[in-house]
């Protein structure tokens, strides 16, 4: 069974950073691709983010480019996602994905069959 357990949310002012982990118990994070995904009260689960098996690629949604960066811990079995000059709209409950099929990385939620229970960011502005 694998499981997926996010940390490193928080409250911060806007233009600061955080770094979210979320680490993968019972199945290698290289299996396949991994993503980030969040969702704002009233609106739909968005892409964030995505990591290739390899970690060599990665794919990023347009609000975030430039500002948000994801990684593997191979050691710690994670993936990482560092956000750098975080912004009000950046508010959110971020989830963790992962894929046991998908080698690329990949936006659609139905490529990723595993998903941890989320961790709060919060932006102050």
């Amino acid at each position: 069974q694998v499981q997926l357990a996010e940390s490193g949310g928080g409250l911060v002012e806007a233009g600061n950073s955080l770094e979210l982990s979320c680490e993968a118990s019972g199945r290698p994070s290289s299996s396949g691709a991994m993503a980030w995904f969040r969702q704002s009260p009233g609106k739909e689960r968005e892409f964030v983010a995505s990591i290739s098996v390899s970690g060599g690629r990665t794919y990023y949604a347009d609000s975030v480019k430039g500002r948000f960066t994801i990684s593997r811990d191979r050691y710690k079995n994670a993936v990482l996602l560092e956000m750098n000059n975080l912004k009000s709209e950046d508010t959110a409950i971020y989830y963790c994905a992962a894929s046991s099929t998908t080698v690329g990385p990949s936006a659609s939620p139905s490529e990723y069959g595993n998903w941890g229970q989320g961790t709060q960011v919060t932006v102050a502005s």
